[in-house]
Protein backbone atom coordinates (compact mmCIF):
# COMPACT_ATOMS: atom_id res chain seq x y z
CA UNK A 1 0.00 0.00 0.00
CA UNK A 2 1.60 3.19 -0.75
CA UNK A 3 2.08 5.91 1.95
CA UNK A 4 -0.75 8.34 2.28
CA UNK A 5 0.64 11.06 3.96
CA UNK A 6 1.18 12.98 0.93
CA UNK A 7 -2.33 12.32 -0.15
CA UNK A 8 -3.87 13.61 3.17
CA UNK A 9 -1.49 16.62 3.26
CA UNK A 10 -2.34 17.63 -0.35
CA UNK A 11 -6.17 17.00 0.29
CA UNK A 12 -5.70 19.23 3.25
CA UNK A 13 -4.03 22.11 1.40
CA UNK A 14 -6.53 21.98 -0.99
CA UNK A 15 -9.38 21.92 1.71
CA UNK A 16 -8.16 22.81 4.85
CA UNK A 17 -7.96 20.45 7.73
CA UNK A 18 -11.48 20.52 9.27
CA UNK A 19 -12.64 19.20 5.69
CA UNK A 20 -10.74 16.14 5.48
CA UNK A 21 -11.05 13.58 8.76
CA UNK A 22 -9.16 10.40 9.51
CA UNK A 23 -11.20 7.69 11.26
CA UNK A 24 -9.56 6.90 14.53
CA UNK A 25 -10.17 5.66 17.99
CA UNK A 26 -11.72 9.05 18.91
CA UNK A 27 -13.67 9.87 16.22
CA UNK A 28 -14.96 6.82 14.12
CA UNK A 29 -16.45 8.13 11.72
CA UNK A 30 -19.15 5.13 11.63
CA UNK A 31 -21.60 7.20 9.95
CA UNK A 32 -19.76 7.65 6.82
CA UNK A 33 -18.43 4.18 6.88
CA UNK A 34 -21.30 2.10 7.68
CA UNK A 35 -24.59 1.46 5.32
CA UNK A 36 -28.01 2.01 7.00
CA UNK A 37 -28.84 -1.72 6.55
CA UNK A 38 -25.92 -2.30 8.91
CA UNK A 39 -24.61 -4.88 6.70
CA UNK A 40 -21.83 -3.25 4.86
CA UNK A 41 -18.69 -1.44 7.58
CA UNK A 42 -15.15 -0.49 5.57
CA UNK A 43 -12.68 1.25 6.41
CA UNK A 44 -11.28 4.84 4.75
CA UNK A 45 -7.94 6.76 4.71
CA UNK A 46 -10.25 9.94 5.05
CA UNK A 47 -13.46 11.37 4.46
CA UNK A 48 -13.47 14.80 3.01
CA UNK A 49 -15.88 17.67 2.58
CA UNK A 50 -15.38 19.94 0.37
CA UNK A 51 -17.35 22.82 -0.24
CA UNK A 52 -18.32 23.40 -3.56
CA UNK A 53 -17.65 21.85 -7.33
CA UNK A 54 -14.55 23.73 -7.60
CA UNK A 55 -12.98 21.33 -4.80
CA UNK A 56 -14.81 18.03 -5.50
CA UNK A 57 -12.72 18.58 -9.15
CA UNK A 58 -9.57 19.32 -6.83
CA UNK A 59 -10.54 15.95 -4.51
CA UNK A 60 -11.15 14.15 -7.64
CA UNK A 61 -7.77 15.37 -9.56
CA UNK A 62 -5.72 14.46 -6.23
CA UNK A 63 -7.05 11.16 -5.99
CA UNK A 64 -6.33 10.42 -9.53
CA UNK A 65 -3.26 11.35 -9.68
CA UNK A 66 -2.57 9.29 -6.43
CA UNK A 67 -4.50 6.18 -7.71
CA UNK A 68 -6.59 6.55 -5.03
CA UNK A 69 -10.53 5.33 -5.38
CA UNK A 70 -13.21 7.62 -4.24
CA UNK A 71 -16.62 6.90 -2.94
CA UNK A 72 -19.03 9.42 -3.29
CA UNK A 73 -21.72 9.89 -0.47
CA UNK A 74 -24.66 11.74 0.02
CA UNK A 75 -27.08 10.91 2.77
CA UNK A 76 -25.85 7.41 3.09
CA UNK A 77 -29.12 5.92 2.98
CA UNK A 78 -27.99 3.32 0.14
CA UNK A 79 -29.77 -0.17 0.94
CA UNK A 80 -27.11 -2.21 -1.50
CA UNK A 81 -23.93 -0.93 0.17
CA UNK A 82 -23.42 1.65 -3.03
CA UNK A 83 -22.08 4.65 -0.44
CA UNK A 84 -19.83 3.15 1.89
CA UNK A 85 -15.81 2.19 1.10
CA UNK A 86 -14.83 -1.38 1.12
CA UNK A 87 -12.74 -3.03 3.62
CA UNK A 88 -9.54 -2.10 2.61
CA UNK A 89 -8.63 0.68 3.78
CA UNK A 90 -7.23 2.57 0.37
CA UNK A 91 -10.32 4.49 -0.53
CA UNK A 92 -11.22 7.86 0.37
CA UNK A 93 -15.16 8.70 1.19
CA UNK A 94 -15.99 12.23 -0.57
CA UNK A 95 -19.29 13.66 1.03
CA UNK A 96 -21.27 16.50 -0.72
CA UNK A 97 -23.24 17.32 3.03
CA UNK A 98 -21.57 20.69 2.46
CA UNK A 99 -22.82 21.21 -0.86
CA UNK A 100 -26.49 21.75 0.64
CA UNK A 101 -27.69 24.84 -1.23
CA UNK A 102 -30.96 25.72 -3.09
CA UNK A 103 -29.40 27.70 -5.79
CA UNK A 104 -32.38 28.95 -7.72
CA UNK A 105 -36.29 28.71 -8.48
CA UNK A 106 -38.04 29.86 -11.94
CA UNK A 107 -41.83 29.46 -10.98
CA UNK A 108 -42.21 30.24 -14.85
CA UNK A 109 -40.17 28.02 -16.26
CA UNK A 110 -41.38 25.23 -13.38
CA UNK A 111 -37.63 24.26 -12.73
CA UNK A 112 -35.22 24.80 -9.43
CA UNK A 113 -31.74 24.24 -9.45
CA UNK A 114 -29.65 22.82 -6.47
CA UNK A 115 -26.35 21.33 -5.22
CA UNK A 116 -26.03 17.79 -4.75
CA UNK A 117 -26.13 18.17 -1.17
CA UNK A 118 -29.32 19.21 -0.51
CA UNK A 119 -32.23 16.72 1.57
CA UNK A 120 -35.17 15.99 -0.68
CA UNK A 121 -37.29 17.40 2.39
CA UNK A 122 -35.48 20.40 1.73
CA UNK A 123 -36.24 20.58 -1.83
CA UNK A 124 -39.13 19.72 -1.46
CA UNK A 125 -39.84 22.16 0.90
CA UNK A 126 -38.49 24.98 -1.03
CA UNK A 127 -40.45 24.21 -3.95
CA UNK A 128 -43.76 24.58 -1.05
CA UNK A 129 -42.67 28.05 0.10
CA UNK A 130 -43.14 29.15 -3.91
CA UNK A 131 -46.69 27.28 -4.16
CA UNK A 132 -45.03 24.53 -6.62
CA UNK A 133 -44.16 20.70 -5.82
CA UNK A 134 -41.46 18.27 -6.31
CA UNK A 135 -43.73 15.18 -6.25
CA UNK A 136 -40.43 12.97 -5.92
CA UNK A 137 -41.55 11.08 -2.25
CA UNK A 138 -38.95 8.53 -0.29
CA UNK A 139 -39.53 6.76 3.43
CA UNK A 140 -35.65 9.01 3.66
CA UNK A 141 -36.81 11.71 2.04
CA UNK A 142 -35.29 13.17 5.58
CA UNK A 143 -31.87 12.65 4.98
CA UNK A 144 -31.57 10.93 1.55
CA UNK A 145 -29.78 14.16 -0.54
CA UNK A 146 -30.42 14.98 -4.27
CA UNK A 147 -27.26 13.68 -5.85
CA UNK A 148 -27.83 10.02 -4.53
CA UNK A 149 -31.05 10.08 -5.87
CA UNK A 150 -30.03 10.66 -9.17
CA UNK A 151 -27.15 8.91 -8.88
CA UNK A 152 -29.64 5.63 -8.25
CA UNK A 153 -32.42 7.17 -10.32
CA UNK A 154 -34.45 6.85 -7.47
CA UNK A 155 -38.85 6.20 -7.52
CA UNK A 156 -40.83 6.50 -4.85
CA UNK A 157 -44.32 6.37 -3.87
CA UNK A 158 -45.39 8.84 -7.02
CA UNK A 159 -43.67 6.92 -10.23
CA UNK A 160 -47.03 6.43 -11.13
CA UNK A 161 -47.90 9.82 -11.61
CA UNK A 162 -44.57 11.57 -11.91
CA UNK A 163 -41.98 8.96 -12.94
CA UNK A 164 -38.88 8.45 -11.76
CA UNK A 165 -35.87 10.67 -10.74
CA UNK A 166 -34.69 10.48 -14.23
CA UNK A 167 -37.72 12.02 -15.31
CA UNK A 168 -38.02 14.89 -12.96
CA UNK A 169 -34.49 16.06 -13.90
CA UNK A 170 -33.71 18.59 -16.18
CA UNK A 171 -29.80 19.47 -16.31
CA UNK A 172 -26.90 18.25 -14.38
CA UNK A 173 -23.11 19.68 -12.91
CA UNK A 174 -21.00 16.71 -12.85
CA UNK A 175 -17.40 16.29 -12.13
CA UNK A 176 -15.85 13.51 -14.38
CA UNK A 177 -13.08 10.93 -13.47
CA UNK A 178 -10.29 13.23 -14.38
CA UNK A 179 -11.28 16.19 -12.55
CA UNK A 180 -13.14 18.34 -15.13
CA UNK A 181 -16.42 19.94 -14.52
CA UNK A 182 -19.70 19.37 -17.41
CA UNK A 183 -22.05 22.00 -16.56
CA UNK A 184 -25.51 21.54 -18.17
CA UNK A 185 -27.98 23.31 -15.95
CA UNK A 186 -30.05 25.10 -18.26
CA UNK A 187 -33.38 23.89 -17.37
CA UNK A 188 -34.35 22.73 -20.84
CA UNK A 189 -37.33 19.92 -21.90
CA UNK A 190 -36.32 20.04 -25.01
CA UNK A 191 -32.64 19.88 -26.26
CA UNK A 192 -31.22 17.48 -28.49
CA UNK A 193 -27.84 18.56 -29.22
CA UNK A 194 -25.79 14.97 -29.13
CA UNK A 195 -25.99 12.06 -27.01
CA UNK A 196 -27.87 12.85 -23.41
CA UNK A 197 -25.12 12.41 -21.42
CA UNK A 198 -27.25 13.41 -18.05
CA UNK A 199 -29.33 10.06 -18.69
CA UNK A 200 -25.97 8.84 -19.19
CA UNK A 201 -24.88 9.72 -15.16
CA UNK A 202 -28.41 9.28 -13.60
CA UNK A 203 -28.54 5.88 -12.24
CA UNK A 204 -24.67 5.69 -12.55
CA UNK A 205 -24.09 4.91 -9.08
CA UNK A 206 -21.41 7.61 -9.25
CA UNK A 207 -19.20 5.26 -11.15
CA UNK A 208 -19.45 7.62 -14.31
CA UNK A 209 -19.38 11.17 -12.45
CA UNK A 210 -19.86 13.13 -9.64
CA UNK A 211 -22.93 15.03 -9.26
CA UNK A 212 -22.27 18.29 -7.73
CA UNK A 213 -26.07 20.22 -8.73
CA UNK A 214 -28.96 19.36 -10.73
CA UNK A 215 -31.80 21.45 -12.09
CA UNK A 216 -35.31 20.01 -11.25
CA UNK A 217 -38.97 19.60 -12.62
CA UNK A 218 -41.16 20.91 -10.48
CA UNK A 219 -45.42 20.78 -10.63
CA UNK A 220 -48.08 23.19 -9.55
CA UNK A 221 -49.12 22.57 -6.12
CA UNK A 222 -52.66 20.78 -6.24
CA UNK A 223 -55.57 22.27 -4.89
CA UNK A 224 -56.42 19.05 -3.18
CA UNK A 225 -55.33 15.47 -2.55
CA UNK A 226 -56.72 12.69 -0.58
CA UNK A 227 -55.75 9.13 0.38
CA UNK A 228 -57.68 5.95 1.03
CA UNK A 229 -56.64 2.91 2.71
CA UNK A 230 -58.66 -0.10 1.50
CA UNK A 231 -58.47 -3.48 2.58
CA UNK A 232 -58.59 -6.02 -0.53
CA UNK A 233 -59.17 -9.51 -0.18
CA UNK A 234 -56.19 -11.20 -2.36
CA UNK A 235 -53.96 -9.75 -4.46
CA UNK A 236 -55.93 -10.35 -7.83
CA UNK A 237 -58.51 -8.26 -6.20
CA UNK A 238 -55.79 -5.18 -5.95
CA UNK A 239 -54.36 -5.54 -9.07
CA UNK A 240 -57.95 -5.62 -10.30
CA UNK A 241 -58.17 -2.31 -8.59
CA UNK A 242 -55.15 -0.49 -9.67
CA UNK A 243 -56.77 -0.98 -13.68
CA UNK A 244 -60.39 0.32 -12.38
CA UNK A 245 -58.52 3.61 -10.43
CA UNK A 246 -56.29 4.48 -13.69
CA UNK A 247 -59.60 4.42 -15.79
CA UNK A 248 -61.81 6.02 -13.19
CA UNK A 249 -58.98 8.87 -12.08
CA UNK A 250 -56.38 9.28 -14.65
CA UNK A 251 -53.83 11.62 -13.93
CA UNK A 252 -55.34 12.22 -10.51
CA UNK A 253 -53.75 9.05 -9.57
CA UNK A 254 -50.36 9.72 -7.75
CA UNK A 255 -49.55 6.20 -6.38
CA UNK A 256 -50.89 2.97 -5.58
CA UNK A 257 -49.12 1.32 -2.60
CA UNK A 258 -49.33 -2.22 -1.48
CA UNK A 259 -49.09 -4.06 1.58
CA UNK A 260 -49.70 -7.92 2.68
CA UNK A 261 -50.07 -9.21 5.97
CA UNK A 262 -47.01 -10.04 7.33
CA UNK A 263 -45.03 -6.26 6.94
CA UNK A 264 -47.99 -4.44 8.81
CA UNK A 265 -47.96 -7.22 11.62
CA UNK A 266 -44.20 -6.26 11.99
CA UNK A 267 -45.40 -2.32 12.49
CA UNK A 268 -47.26 -3.41 15.38
CA UNK A 269 -44.77 -5.78 17.08
CA UNK A 270 -41.68 -3.40 16.37
CA UNK A 271 -43.39 0.22 16.31
CA UNK A 272 -46.00 0.17 19.16
CA UNK A 273 -45.87 3.83 18.93
CA UNK A 274 -48.48 3.26 15.32
CA UNK A 275 -51.00 2.97 17.66
CA UNK A 276 -51.41 6.29 17.64
CA UNK A 277 -51.63 6.12 13.73
CA UNK A 278 -54.40 3.10 13.78
CA UNK A 279 -56.08 6.01 16.52
CA UNK A 280 -56.13 8.70 13.93
CA UNK A 281 -57.08 6.54 11.32
CA UNK A 282 -60.83 6.83 12.68
CA UNK A 283 -62.76 8.91 9.77
CA UNK A 284 -65.88 8.18 8.40
CA UNK A 285 -67.09 4.86 6.62
CA UNK A 286 -67.66 5.33 3.11
CA UNK A 287 -71.14 5.91 3.80
CA UNK A 288 -70.56 9.07 5.81
CA UNK A 289 -71.46 6.94 9.49
CA UNK A 290 -69.02 6.34 11.99
CA UNK A 291 -66.76 3.11 10.87
CA UNK A 292 -68.22 0.02 12.76
CA UNK A 293 -64.63 -1.80 12.49
CA UNK A 294 -62.17 0.04 14.56
CA UNK A 295 -59.22 0.94 12.48
CA UNK A 296 -56.59 -1.65 14.40
CA UNK A 297 -58.54 -4.78 13.47
CA UNK A 298 -58.67 -3.78 10.15
CA UNK A 299 -55.45 -3.05 9.97
CA UNK A 300 -54.78 -6.66 11.77
CA UNK A 301 -56.33 -9.07 9.56
CA UNK A 302 -56.55 -7.81 6.31
CA UNK A 303 -54.82 -10.28 3.65
CA UNK A 304 -53.50 -7.00 1.84
CA UNK A 305 -53.96 -2.88 2.53
CA UNK A 306 -53.89 -0.95 -0.41
CA UNK A 307 -53.09 3.29 0.01
CA UNK A 308 -54.38 4.37 -3.08
CA UNK A 309 -52.96 8.29 -3.06
CA UNK A 310 -54.32 10.81 -5.33
CA UNK A 311 -54.11 14.96 -6.10
CA UNK A 312 -56.23 17.15 -8.17
CA UNK A 313 -56.00 20.96 -8.54
CA UNK A 314 -59.98 20.52 -8.42
CA UNK A 315 -61.43 21.34 -4.77
CA UNK A 316 -61.54 18.80 -2.22
CA UNK A 317 -65.04 18.29 -2.77
CA UNK A 318 -64.72 17.25 -6.17
CA UNK A 319 -62.31 14.91 -5.82
CA UNK A 320 -63.38 13.24 -2.80
CA UNK A 321 -66.61 12.54 -4.73
CA UNK A 322 -64.76 10.83 -7.74
CA UNK A 323 -62.31 8.90 -5.38
CA UNK A 324 -65.93 8.02 -3.54
CA UNK A 325 -67.43 6.87 -6.99
CA UNK A 326 -64.39 4.61 -7.50
CA UNK A 327 -64.52 2.57 -4.25
CA UNK A 328 -68.31 2.53 -3.92
CA UNK A 329 -67.57 0.71 -7.97
CA UNK A 330 -64.53 -1.15 -6.30
CA UNK A 331 -67.09 -2.80 -3.54
CA UNK A 332 -69.68 -3.84 -5.81
CA UNK A 333 -67.43 -5.76 -7.81
CA UNK A 334 -65.49 -7.36 -4.69
CA UNK A 335 -62.40 -5.58 -5.00
CA UNK A 336 -62.25 -4.51 -2.12
CA UNK A 337 -64.43 -5.13 1.38
CA UNK A 338 -63.68 -2.20 3.54
CA UNK A 339 -62.36 1.38 3.02
CA UNK A 340 -61.02 4.19 4.85
CA UNK A 341 -60.65 7.84 3.17
CA UNK A 342 -58.74 10.64 4.82
CA UNK A 343 -60.76 13.42 6.10
CA UNK A 344 -58.07 15.82 6.76
CA UNK A 345 -54.11 16.16 6.37
CA UNK A 346 -53.94 14.50 9.92
CA UNK A 347 -55.68 11.36 8.49
CA UNK A 348 -53.70 11.66 5.09
CA UNK A 349 -50.41 11.64 7.12
CA UNK A 350 -51.23 8.63 9.47
CA UNK A 351 -51.76 6.27 6.45
CA UNK A 352 -48.45 7.50 4.79
CA UNK A 353 -47.25 6.68 8.45
CA UNK A 354 -48.37 2.75 8.19
CA UNK A 355 -46.73 2.47 4.75
CA UNK A 356 -43.34 4.64 5.57
CA UNK A 357 -42.66 2.77 9.25
CA UNK A 358 -42.32 -0.80 7.38
CA UNK A 359 -38.50 -0.62 6.73
CA UNK A 360 -37.62 0.55 10.10
CA UNK A 361 -39.70 -1.68 11.54
CA UNK A 362 -38.06 -4.48 9.15
CA UNK A 363 -34.74 -3.39 10.40
CA UNK A 364 -35.97 -3.89 13.96
CA UNK A 365 -37.10 -7.51 13.47
CA UNK A 366 -33.75 -8.32 12.20
CA UNK A 367 -31.87 -9.08 8.66
CA UNK A 368 -33.51 -10.28 6.09
CA UNK A 369 -32.46 -11.60 2.87
CA UNK A 370 -33.81 -8.15 0.61
CA UNK A 371 -35.24 -7.82 -3.20
CA UNK A 372 -36.05 -4.49 -4.76
CA UNK A 373 -37.70 -6.27 -7.64
CA UNK A 374 -40.01 -5.84 -10.94
CA UNK A 375 -42.25 -7.06 -13.05
CA UNK A 376 -44.90 -5.53 -14.96
CA UNK A 377 -48.23 -4.86 -12.43
CA UNK A 378 -50.31 -7.35 -14.81
CA UNK A 379 -47.84 -10.54 -13.98
CA UNK A 380 -47.44 -9.68 -9.96
CA UNK A 381 -50.24 -11.94 -9.13
CA UNK A 382 -48.77 -15.04 -10.82
CA UNK A 383 -44.91 -13.83 -9.44
CA UNK A 384 -46.62 -14.41 -6.22
CA UNK A 385 -48.19 -17.19 -6.87
CA UNK A 386 -44.92 -19.07 -8.00
CA UNK A 387 -42.45 -17.57 -5.64
CA UNK A 388 -43.65 -17.69 -2.34
CA UNK A 389 -45.32 -21.39 -2.20
CA UNK A 390 -41.05 -22.01 -3.77
CA UNK A 391 -39.74 -20.20 -0.53
CA UNK A 392 -42.23 -21.85 2.07
CA UNK A 393 -41.05 -25.07 0.71
CA UNK A 394 -37.24 -24.90 0.83
CA UNK A 395 -37.16 -22.87 3.60
CA UNK A 396 -39.76 -24.23 5.88
CA UNK A 397 -40.89 -21.35 8.50
CA UNK A 398 -39.79 -18.42 6.84
CA UNK A 399 -41.60 -15.21 5.97
CA UNK A 400 -42.29 -13.15 3.30
CA UNK A 401 -42.52 -9.62 3.87
CA UNK A 402 -43.88 -8.33 0.59
CA UNK A 403 -45.35 -4.54 0.38
CA UNK A 404 -44.50 -1.52 -2.34
CA UNK A 405 -45.37 0.00 -5.16
CA UNK A 406 -48.11 -2.06 -7.28
CA UNK A 407 -48.95 0.90 -9.10
CA UNK A 408 -45.59 0.56 -10.59
CA UNK A 409 -45.03 -2.99 -10.31
CA UNK A 410 -41.68 -2.60 -7.87
CA UNK A 411 -42.20 -4.77 -4.99
CA UNK A 412 -39.89 -5.22 -2.02
CA UNK A 413 -39.94 -8.29 -1.82
CA UNK A 414 -38.03 -9.79 1.43
CA UNK A 415 -37.68 -12.88 2.99
CA UNK A 416 -37.13 -13.66 7.04
CA UNK A 417 -36.01 -16.91 8.17
CA UNK A 418 -37.92 -19.34 10.44
CA UNK A 419 -38.26 -18.07 14.15
CA UNK A 420 -36.19 -21.13 15.54
CA UNK A 421 -32.80 -19.50 13.14
CA UNK A 422 -31.05 -16.45 13.85
CA UNK A 423 -31.65 -13.92 11.72
CA UNK A 424 -27.67 -13.09 10.45
CA UNK A 425 -27.04 -17.08 10.54
CA UNK A 426 -30.46 -17.00 7.99
CA UNK A 427 -28.49 -14.48 5.39
CA UNK A 428 -25.30 -16.10 5.79
CA UNK A 429 -26.58 -19.49 4.75
CA UNK A 430 -29.68 -19.49 2.77
CA UNK A 431 -29.26 -15.83 0.68
CA UNK A 432 -27.93 -17.37 -2.58
CA UNK A 433 -30.14 -20.01 -2.53
CA UNK A 434 -33.39 -17.50 -1.79
CA UNK A 435 -31.85 -15.17 -4.69
CA UNK A 436 -31.66 -18.38 -6.89
CA UNK A 437 -35.42 -18.64 -6.60
CA UNK A 438 -36.94 -15.60 -6.53
CA UNK A 439 -34.61 -13.89 -9.30
CA UNK A 440 -35.84 -16.88 -11.53
CA UNK A 441 -39.01 -16.10 -11.48
CA UNK A 442 -38.62 -12.20 -11.86
CA UNK A 443 -36.48 -13.20 -15.07
CA UNK A 444 -39.53 -15.36 -16.30
CA UNK A 445 -41.95 -12.82 -15.89
CA UNK A 446 -39.41 -10.17 -17.90
CA UNK A 447 -38.98 -8.43 -14.56
CA UNK A 448 -35.41 -6.53 -13.20
CA UNK A 449 -33.49 -7.38 -9.55
CA UNK A 450 -33.44 -3.99 -8.99
CA UNK A 451 -36.37 -1.14 -9.60
CA UNK A 452 -35.21 1.77 -7.39
CA UNK A 453 -32.39 0.73 -5.16
CA UNK A 454 -29.63 0.38 -7.55
CA UNK A 455 -26.82 -2.40 -7.58
CA UNK A 456 -24.31 -1.26 -5.56
CA UNK A 457 -21.99 -3.69 -3.79
CA UNK A 458 -24.88 -6.09 -3.06
CA UNK A 459 -26.03 -7.09 -6.48
CA UNK A 460 -23.01 -6.40 -8.75
CA UNK A 461 -22.42 -10.31 -9.20
CA UNK A 462 -26.27 -11.07 -10.11
CA UNK A 463 -26.61 -8.22 -12.85
CA UNK A 464 -24.19 -10.16 -14.96
CA UNK A 465 -26.47 -13.15 -14.60
CA UNK A 466 -29.35 -11.57 -15.04
CA UNK A 467 -28.98 -9.24 -18.09
CA UNK A 468 -28.00 -9.71 -21.53
CA UNK A 469 -24.08 -10.35 -22.46
CA UNK A 470 -24.09 -6.98 -24.67
CA UNK A 471 -25.68 -5.10 -21.56
CA UNK A 472 -22.33 -5.99 -19.92
CA UNK A 473 -19.94 -5.48 -22.71
CA UNK A 474 -21.61 -1.61 -23.16
CA UNK A 475 -21.28 -0.82 -19.72
CA UNK A 476 -18.10 -2.34 -18.88
CA UNK A 477 -16.99 -0.04 -21.78
CA UNK A 478 -18.77 2.84 -20.96
CA UNK A 479 -17.02 2.62 -17.63
CA UNK A 480 -13.39 1.86 -19.04
CA UNK A 481 -13.64 5.04 -21.88
CA UNK A 482 -14.77 7.50 -18.79
CA UNK A 483 -12.98 6.37 -16.05
CA UNK A 484 -9.95 4.06 -17.22
CA UNK A 485 -8.20 3.89 -13.93
CA UNK A 486 -11.41 3.03 -12.06
CA UNK A 487 -11.27 6.15 -9.79
CA UNK A 488 -14.86 6.36 -9.20
CA UNK A 489 -16.67 4.23 -6.99
CA UNK A 490 -14.53 1.07 -7.40
CA UNK A 491 -16.16 -2.13 -7.49
CA UNK A 492 -19.85 -0.76 -7.37
CA UNK A 493 -22.46 -1.55 -10.38
CA UNK A 494 -20.67 -2.43 -13.20
CA UNK A 495 -19.59 -6.34 -13.10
Amino acid sequence: MPDPAPLLSALREALGDAAVRCPSADEPLLAHLQDWRQRYRGLALAVVSPASTEEVAAVVRLCAAHGTGIVPQGGNTSLVGGAVPDESGQQIVLSLQRLNRVLDIDPLNLSMTVQAGCVLAQVQDAARAEGLLFPLSLASEGSCTIGGVLATNAGGTQVLRYGMARELCLGLEVVTAQGDIWRKLKGLRKDNSGYDLRDLVIGSEGTLGIVTAACLKLYPQPASRLAGLLRCPHIDAATALLQLARQQLDAELTGLEAMAAHPVALTHRHLPQLAAVAQALMPAALDGTAATTAPPAMLADAPWLVLLDTASPRPEAALRASLEALLAEALSQGLIDEALVSHNEAQYRAMWALREAIPMAEKLAGQMVKHDIGVPSSRIPAFLRATVPALQQAFPGCQVVCFGHLGDGNLHFNVQGPPDMPAPAFLATHEQAVNGIVYAQVQALGGTISAEHGIGRLKREALADHQEPVATQWMRAIKAALDPAGTLNPRRLVP
